[in-house]
Parts: structure tokens; sequence; C-alpha cells
């Protein structure tokens, strides 16, 4: 496996993960349109298209310092918004993300520690 490779795999992981994920929290199919409605998706007080913006801006760290400092993990919607965060980081490609001091194995990270403390750890185990 190459490099270009290990890097989709990660994404289509990710993104699995919070296919199941959604799943298991709403009781339903999960659609990507769904991400598209973000402004029902809020964390630690803060919209997700809020902390998005701060990806884009290159303000990765400080972004997951605010989504990790304030979420509620009992929060089913919460949980969805951190979802939805890693998803969204994990589509920047790798270059992005080195500029930022970020890469995509910490985007893996931080969406497997988001299962764990949530009580979702089995799904790490199925998806992966």
């Amino acid at each position: 496996m190459n490099f270009e490779d290990e890097k989709d795999y990660i994404m289509r992981v990710i993104k699995e993960m919070v296919r199941v994920l959604f799943s298991l929290l709403f009781g339903k199919k999960y659609v990507s349109v769904e991400q598209e409605d973000e402004n029902k998706y809020e964390v630690s007080g803060q919209k997700l298209s809020m902390l998005k913006t701060m990806i884009d801006q290159g303000k990765i760290n400080e972004a997951e310092n605010i989504l990790l400092n304030g979420i509620t993990y009992s929060q089913k919607s919460e949980i969805a918004a951190a979802a939805l965060f890693y998803q969204y980081l994990s589509e920047k490609d790798e270059d992005f993300l080195i500029q930022n001091a970020y890469s995509k194995e910490e985007v893996l990270d931080g969406m497997r520690q988001l299962l764990k403390k949530s009580g979702y750890h089995d799904l790490i185990k199925i998806i992966e």
C-alpha cells in the first residue's frame, strides 16, 4: 500500500465509521444530505459550520480543542457533530494538514477517541 492509498483508506474508514455511528445514534440509515444541514449540529456551544471554517483557515488544533473541551459524550447530537467534524477533516488533503501541523493519522485517532469516549468503542473493531 503506497502513501496515497493509505490516505484514501483512512478517509474511507472514517466515512464508514460516521455512517455506522449515525445509524446507531439515530436508528436510521445515514444519508450524506444530513451533513449539508450542519446548522442543526452544535458542540461545545459552537455550530459545526464555525468549526469547519476554523479548519479551512488552518486553525485545526484550535477547532479540535474547542470541540474536545466542551463535548458532552452523552448527547447524541454532539457526538454526531464531532463525527462530522472528523469526517470533514479527513477530506482535507495531506499537504493542507501538514502545513497546519496535523495528519490523516491524527484524524483517525481523533475519531477513535470519540468512539471510545462516547461508548461506541466496539465500532472501531468492526470497521477496522
